[in-house]
C-alpha cells in the first residue's frame, strides 16, 4: 500500500510541474504553490474543487492536460501503466499484479489483467463514442457555432462525466443545458458508468456476451455478489435521493418547473452529488435541508473499484444489512442467497465510523479557523472526501491550513479510507496465545 500511495504522491508532484509549464498556461496568469498543489490533488483525485477559475489559468492545451490527468486519477495509476504493459506485450509480474489488486481494491489476484483490459476498453470506448455524440449534438443544436468548439467541449464533457471529475471549464457547469433533458440524462448515464465499479462493467459485458452466445463455453452465467450489491445500493440511493430532493425542492427551487423538469433535475442531483460534481443551479439556491442530503450522498460516494470516492456504496449497504439482521434477531447477515463474511462487516463498520470521525473532526477544525457558515464547511468536507467537487463557493477563501485539510481529504477519498488505514495498522495481526475472561456490559 505504501508503494501505491507513493505513486499517487509522485504523480501529484509531476502534475504540479506540468501545471507550471508556460505551454499549458494563460499568459500572465499567476498561482501560488499552495493553490497549484491543491489543484494537482483535486485533479489526480478527480474531485473538481479548485481555488481559482480553471479557464483563467489554463489555456486549451492545459484543459487537454487536465483530461489526460483525469484518466490517470480516475482509472488508477496501476491500471494505466499495466494497460501499456499489455499493449507492449510485456509480462505483468506477480508484484505488479499485487499492486494492481491494491490500487483497484480487488480481493483476489485471479483475473486482474483481464479486468484491466476489459475496463480500459469499455471506459475509453464510452468516452470516444459519447465525445463524438456530444460534439455533433452540441453543434446541431447550436450550442456552439463552430465544429472546433463543439468537439473541444463535447469531448471534455464526455471525459469529465465518465471520470466524474466535476471541473468547470465554462464558468456555468451544465446550467446552459438545464432544459435539455436528453443531454442531462446522458450525463447521468455517463456518471453512472464511471461510478458503478469496474468489476460491474466487466460482469455486464460478460452477461451480454453470454446472452448473444459469444461465450459458448459458459453453460450458465451468474452475476457476482459484488455486482448485485453495487447495483442494488446504487438504485436505492438513486431512487431514494431523487424522491427526497424532489419533495424538498418542488415548492422551492423547482417551483416554476414542469413536473417532468422537477423529476429530471431531482434525478440529476441524486446522481451528480454521489460523485459527478456537475450542477445546474448555484448550491446557495437550495434549502439547507437539501444541502444536508447532498452531504450525505457525497459522504457515501460511489462503488469500490470505480473512479469515485467516499465510504463506498457496498460499505453502507453491508452496514444496513447488518442493522436489519440485528433488528430481525438473525445471527448472520445474508443477501441474494449468500452469507456476508464477518471480516467484511468489521471492515465496513470500521471504515464508516473512522470516516465519520475524520470528517466530523475536519468540520469542527475548519469551523474554528475559517470565517464561513457551518453548512458551507460540511458541504466542502464531504465533497472533498467523496471526491465530488460541489461547493458553496468557499474553496478559494480558505486559509492555507484549510486548503491543506481539504487536499488531504481529497487524497484519502481517492485512495479509500480502508487502504489509508492499512498504512498504519498491522496487516497480519498476531495471536497473543491467551484470552482474557469475557464479561458482559450494559449497552444502551
Amino acid at each position: 500500500m505504501q508503494v501505491i500511495v507513493s505513486y499517487y504522491l509522485l504523480v501529484t508532484l509531476i502534475a504540479i510541474v506540468l501545471f507550471y509549464l508556460p505551454i499549458f498556461r494563460q499568459p500572465g496568469s499567476h498561482v501560488s504553490f499552495i493553490d497549484m498543489l491543491f489543484m494537482a490533488v483535486s485533479t489526480i483525485s478527480v474531485t473538481g474543487l479548485s481555488t481559482f477559475s480553471v479557464t483563467d489559468v489554463f489555456n486549451e492545451q492545459g484543459v487537454i492536460l487536465l483530461e489526460i490527468l483525469f484518466q490517470v486519477g480516475g482509472l488508477g495509476i496501476m491500471m494505466i501503466s499495466t494497460f501499456f504493459f499489455i499493449l507492449s506485450k510485456r509480462k505483468v509480474t506477480l508484484k505488479q499484479r499485487q499492486l494492481i489488486m491494491t490500487d483497484m481494491n480487488q480481493p483476489r489476484l485471479s483475473g486482474i489483467v483481464r479486468l484491466i483490459r476489459t475496463t480500459f476498453v469499455i471506459i475509453l470506448g464510452v468516452q470516444i463514442i459519447s465525445g463524438i455524440g456530444f460534439s455533433i449534438y452540441l453543434k446541431l443544436n447550436e450550442y456552439y457555432t463552430s465544429w472546433t468548439d463543439a468537439f473541444y467541449y463535447g469531448f471534455y464533457q464526455a471525459v469529465s462525466s465518465v471520470t466524474n471529475s466535476g471541473f468547470d471549464v465554462t464558468g456555468d457547469s451544465v446550467s446552459p443545458y438545464a432544459n435539455d433533458f436528453l443531454f442531462l440524462l446522458t450525463i447521468m448515464f455517463l456518471i453512472f458508468i464511471g461510478g458503478i465499479g469496474f468489476p460491474v462493467l466487466v460482469d455486464v459485458k460478460e452477461w451480454i456476451a453470454y446472452k448473444f452466445h459469444r461465450r459458448p463455453r459458459l453453460s450458465q452465467f451468474r452475476f457476482s455478489l459484488f455486482t448485485k450489491i453495487a447495483l442494488l445500493s446504487s438504485v436505492i440511493l438513486f431512487i431514494g435521493g431523487s424522491i427526497v430532493i424532489f419533495l424538498l425542492e418542488k415548492n422551492h427551487l423547482f417551483a416554476n418547473m414542469s413536473t417532468l423538469g422537477q423529476g429530471i433535475h431531482s434525478m440529476f442531483y441524486a446522481v451528480t452529488t454521489r460523485n459527478g460534481g456537475l450542477q445546474i443551479h448555484d448550491l446557495d439556491s437550495f434549502q439547507t435541508t437539501s444541502l444536508i442530503v447532498f452531504a450525505m450522498l457525497m459522504f457515501i460516494g460511489c462503488s469500490p473499484s470505480s473512479v469515485g470516492g467516499g465510504i463506498r456504496t457496498t460499505t453502507i449497504m453491508i452496514i444496513g444489512l447488518y442493522i436489519y439482521s440485528f433488528l430481525k434477531g438473525k445471527a448472520h447477515v445474508h443477501i441474494f442467497g449468500r452469507n456476508i463474511n464477518k471480516e467484511d462487516i468489521r471492515k465496513s463498520i470500521a471504515v464508516f465510523m473512522l470516516s465519520l470521525i475524520m470528517c466530523f473532526s475536519c468540520v469542527v477544525f475548519l469551523t474554528a479557523i475559517e470565517d464561513v457558515s457551518l453548512i458551507s464547511i460540511i458541504v466542502e468536507v464531504t465533497s472533498a472526501f467523496g471526491t465530488t467537487g460541489l461547493s458553496l463557493g468557499i474553496t478559494s477563501d480558505l486559509s492555507t491550513i484549510g486548503k491543506l485539510v481539504i487536499a488531504g481529504l481529497m487524497f484519502i477519498g481517492r485512495v479509500s479510507m480502508l487502504y489509508t488505514l492499512m498504512l498504519f495498522i498491522p496487516q497480519n495481526p498476531h495471536d497473543s496465545g491467551y484470552r482474557y475472561p469475557t464479561e458482559k456490559i450494559i449497552i444502551g
